[in-house]
């Protein structure tokens, strides 16, 4: 496997990384040993970063223990931001929680140091130039190597570079976003944003929630576990489109995970695509795709599936801001709705 530079740290990455949610007990692999194995396979087979989160559970635990003897030769990226317990100070972008949970997150990985410590999502309450200090003196304290941020709008990743730029503080050096053949929306904005910053990408979903497996057809069980959460899973408009892409996976004589996979590190805005294989047998089938790249023919002919720059309805994970959420951040005061 060959290496893409993360950005402009002069990191070197592996085009697929490898997602650790699925190596959460609660949510994923239930047995530890089995998802250690899984993840020094991946390991073997030459991918090098390993990305996870304080909010995945006990994932950190999970990825420190498999990393002993192994962490000098392993990006390693970790997310904050999102609640980790009930007290309202235990989430956020505050330096005082940021200075909390690195240390959390160092113990629970059984490293000295963070070498990908991204924000997980924009806290509204927190202003940007307090999350960017608390993250340069990190930097200077030798315990994080370069800083990122998650699911981040254009606007507000302008914002954050004019910020970090104008404070002489360290910027971000990464973005984390949903990417797939079925959500082709960062294609307008983010990706074209990372690109003119400089930034490195990695995607998320890029089997589309399950959906891009094979195992969701018209008419058939869905036997995806999500599915019971997550409507997308089984909606109509997605299901469409699986439906015309099997067949030109077929005709390109590939499964339709590898069709979908290689469809996203052929982007020149993305750097690497998080595998989130649960099993061995699930990142296996995923790794024999990784020399495949794909035709312009083909890519012209998803192209015409799924125009570029569209999402095939929005995934129900995917990040919203407050200005949509919040009916006050859009709505004016009853008394001056009027335009008389």
């Amino acid at each position: 496997m060959h290496h893409r530079t993360l950005g402009r740290t002069g990191i070197k990455v592996s085009p697929y990384a490898l997602g650790a949610l699925m190596f959460a007990t609660q949510v994923g692999n239930p047995d530890p040993a089995d998802s250690i194995r899984v993840i020094h396979r991946a390991l073997d087979a030459g991918i090098n970063l390993v990305d996870t989160s304080d909010a995945y559970g006990d994932s950190e635990e999970v990825v420190g223990r498999a990393l002993r003897g192994r962490r000098d030769t392993v990006v390693l990226a970790t997310k904050f931001g999102r609640p980790t317990g009930t007290d309202p100070n235990q989430r956020g972008t505050s330096r005082r929680w940021i200075m909390t949970a690195v240390e959390a997150s160092l113990r629970r990985l059984g490293t000295d140091h963070i070498d990908l410590y991204q924000v997980h999502q924009l806290d509204p309450d927190t202003d940007i130039e307090e999350t960017l200090s608390a993250l340069t003196d990190l930097i200077r304290a030798g315990k994080v190597r370069a800083i990122g941020s998650a699911n981040t709008p254009a606007t507000d990743i302008a914002d954050m570079r004019w910020v970090a730029e104008r404070r002489g503080l360290e910027r971000f050096h990464t973005e984390q976003l949903p990417y797939s053949i079925l959500n082709r929306g960062a294609e307008n904005d983010v990706l074209p944003a990372a690109q003119r910053y400089g930034l490195g990408t990695l995607v998320w979903g890029p089997l589309g929630q399950g959906m891009l497996t094979g195992r969701v057809r018209r008419g058939e069980p869905n036997d995806l576990r999500r599915a019971r959460f997550f409507r997308h899973l089984t909606d109509e408009r997605r299901i469409d489109v699986v439906e015309q892409l099997i067949p030109l996976a077929g005709e390109a004589g590939l499964p339709l995970t590898h069709l979908a996979l290689a469809f996203t590190v052929a982007h020149p805005g993305v750097t690497s695509t998080l595998l989130g294989a649960r099993t061995l047998d699930q990142l296996d089938d995923l790794l024999k795709g990784v020399g495949v790249a794909l035709t312009d023919d083909i890519l012209d002919r998803i192209d015409e599936i799924v125009p570029p720059g569209t999402d095939v309805t929005r995934l129900d994970q995917a990040h919203v801001p407050p200005a949509v959420t919040t009916p006050a951040l859009r709505r004016r005061t009853p008394a001056d709705r009027s335009a008389a």
